[in-house]
């Protein structure tokens, strides 16, 4: 079956939400993952509290620059409180 979501609103909502910023690669590698480093840089430029991922590569590094690293359980736990 065909979503009925309207594409266009779609984006619309997405864009109310997000910030778009201008990220500086990181000055070293810091995940096991080098792909990982450019969301983690993405965190640092926009500031972001936390980093919501199911990678283990991510997720083992805990925090990164004060900003914590969870999974979504974690994140609905922490945000519903």
């Amino acid at each position: 079956m065909r979503s009925r979501t309207n594409p266009r609103r779609l984006m619309s909502d997405i864009r109310r939400l997000v910030e778009v910023v201008d990220a500086r690669p990181l000055r070293r590698r810091v995940s096991r993952d080098v792909d990982d480093d450019v969301v983690l840089a993405v965190a640092v430029a926009g500031r972001a509290d936390l980093v919501v991922s199911g990678d283990h590569d991510l997720l083992s590094l805990g925090a990164h620059d004060a900003i914590r690293i969870v999974t979504p359980a974690e994140a609905v736990r922490l945000l519903g409180t």
